[in-house]
């Protein structure tokens, strides 16, 4: 199982976050955010939104870190990426 991350240099609500994908399969993806205590909730279309203080959890528990261009392009690759508007 490879997950991939970015660093978490995306701000929003008072926090920096990291994007976590998998490029396999959403259930592989889900797997591994429960397995560090991330909540369903965070899944956001095609990935998790992971806030700083859960990055190094992340990695810890084998999370790869890439670049956020790196993320899109894994995504496009595995036929996983959901861009916002468009249907599931």
């Amino acid at each position: 199982m490879t997950v991939y991350i970015d660093p978490p240099t995306w701000p929003g609500h008072g926090l920096m976050w990291s994007h976590l994908v998998s490029d396999v399969s959403y259930e592989e993806l889900h797997r591994f955010a429960s397995s560090i205590g991330c909540p369903r909730r965070a899944f956001e279309r095609d990935h998790y939104d992971l806030p700083s203080h859960r990055y190094p959890a992340a990695l810890a528990a084998g999370a790869v870190e890439v670049s956020s261009r790196e993320v899109v392009r894994l995504l496009v690759d595995a036929g996983l990426r959901r861009p916002k508007g468009r249907p599931r």
